[in-house]
């Protein structure tokens, strides 16, 4: 008896022979192939929302490295003055959080201080341009030493009694070291209580509730005066929305590469405008040699599932 039990154990055993376990330096979970993969592909943003989604083990690979590289290829001159020129280093919320944020909008509900007539969705955003310019206009003015990127809005039309929804989006270099940060901490201001960050997750400040927007940012807008409301959460992730003004055919939209204009400021245009553009159809970069990130453009694929994007 106990030696035809011992050998059915060694048959369980010895079924497949030749096999031999699985390395997790072997095939798709090698980082290096990886790299090669994705550079390959110019880091399409699908297919590493698709790898990310396969397992845990891909999943904490793209939270350690991927979605760094890829925020990296997408937008080298943001990405480099929010690292402040240590681009493997952390971010605030992460990179998935950062990757996020550059590719969707997050979609607006009615909060205290804003109210909308229907519930707008997120979505992923085929193109997007963020200007360091339009984030001066955002902060006080004994903020302005502060560095915030903030995207040009996303047009939403809700009917023809309404003017057009206009949701924005932003990020903060260092928020924790931040003057912004500070300020909100030494007037005590309290957390909303309903709106949490659509990008990491976390509770967010309402500037409105604050009394932290400037004039500037509504003209910056092409929106009225007390017509939006933002929020930025404790990892320094900024989204808003604004009612726009209509545009006559004889009026020009505010351009980001204008200088400052606004009465309140007390600083000028120091780079020319300092923009990245984050687009969905195509791919060129212009080469900066001298650091300057004045004239630096990036046009980047898009295409990523929106079901994918929001489980970032």
């Amino acid at each position: 008896m106990f030696r035809r039990k011992m050998s059915a154990q060694r048959r369980r055993v010895n079924v497949h022979p030749n096999d031999e376990p699985e390395s997790d330096d072997s095939g798709i979970l090698n980082e290096g192939i990886l790299l090669l993969v994705f550079e390959s592909m110019k880091w399409d943003l699908q297919v590493l929302c698709l790898t990310a989604s396969v397992n845990r083990k891909l999943r904490a690979i793209a939270k350690r490295l991927l979605w760094r590289k890829l925020c990296v290829f997408r937008a080298p001159c943001m990405v480099a003055a929010l690292a402040n020129g240590a681009p493997n280093g952390r971010i605030g919320g992460g990179w998935d959080a950062l990757a996020k944020l550059m590719f969707f909008c997050s979609g607006c509900d009615s909060t205290r201080h804003f109210m909308v007539s229907r519930a707008i969705p997120g979505h992923f955003t085929r193109a997007s341009r963020f200007s360091k310019t339009s984030g001066r206009s955002f902060l006080a003015k004994k903020c302005r030493g502060d560095l915030l990127f903030v995207s040009d809005p996303c047009e939403h039309p809700m009917g023809d009694k309404e003017d057009d929804l206009g949701i924005f989006r932003g990020v903060f270099r260092g928020f924790m070291r931040s003057k912004t940060r500070a300020c909100l901490i030494r007037r005590q201001v309290p957390f909303d209580e309903r709106v949490r960050c659509p990008y990491c997750g976390t509770r967010v400040w309402s500037m409105t509730a604050a009394r932290l927007v400037p004039k500037s940012a509504a003209r910056r807008l092409g929106s009225g005066d007390r017509r939006l409301e933002y929020f930025v959460c404790v990892n320094g992730h900024l989204h808003g929305a604004c009612w726009l003004v209509p545009l006559s055919s004889d009026e020009e939209v505010c351009d980001d590469r204008e200088e400052d204009v606004d009465g309140d400021d007390d600083d000028v245009n120091e780079d020319h405008g300092g923009y990245d553009e984050v687009d969905g159809d195509a791919c060129s970069h212009q080469t900066v040699t001298n650091g300057s990130t004045s004239s630096l453009t990036e046009d980047v694929f898009g295409g990523g599932p929106i079901d994918l994007l929001l489980n970032l």
